[in-house]
């Protein structure tokens, strides 16, 4: 067993791990964040998405022990401070790019780290970015449309392709 710590959507944390337990198990089982989803455990599908020390980290495919000393934010820790929804959740919400809702933790945090690193980006470019990221059920029209409007861009008719 290795003792991990870090901080985990601003509080410092800390648990006893075997050497390949995975990021997304501890953050699940260990700490009941129960917001990232497994939905492949092969780094397919991004559901388990979360920030790694500001970057966007499939932590399925990561071992809790790699994280020690980190920054990891979670979906649970994108509200406001008063609970409430930040932008992205509030537009996917207002834009309706979610169904089943299972995607939508990994979805909300991938387009958090696009908009970080790329404020305004295009329809084509956030497309391109959500590559990782499947869902099965909204066929990503309004996620792309949330993320727009997300970034304070005109929303428009998003084809579907």
């Amino acid at each position: 067993m290795t003792k991990v710590t870090m901080t985990v959507n601003g509080k410092s944390v800390s648990g006893e791990v075997k050497g390949n337990t995975l990021l997304s198990d501890f953050l699940r089982e260990d700490l009941r964040l129960t917001g990232t989803h497994v939905g492949c455990d092969t780094s397919q599908c991004g559901a388990c998405v979360v920030h790694v020390n500001g970057e966007a980290v499939k932590s399925c495919t990561m071992f809790a022990a790699e994280a020690d000393g980190a920054e990891v934010g979670t979906i649970e820790g994108q509200s406001n401070e008063d609970g409430s929804l930040n932008v992205i959740q509030q537009a996917f919400q207002d834009h309706h790019g979610l169904q089943c809702g299972f995607c939508t933790p990994g979805m909300v945090m991938s387009a958090a780290a696009l908009l970080k690193d790329n404020p305004k980006p295009s329809e084509a470019e956030i497309r391109d970015y959500l590559e990782g990221n499947i869902c099965r059920c909204t066929g990503y029209h309004n996620i792309v449309k949330a993320i727009m409007a997300a970034s304070g861009q005109d929303v428009p008719a998003v084809a579907a392709e």
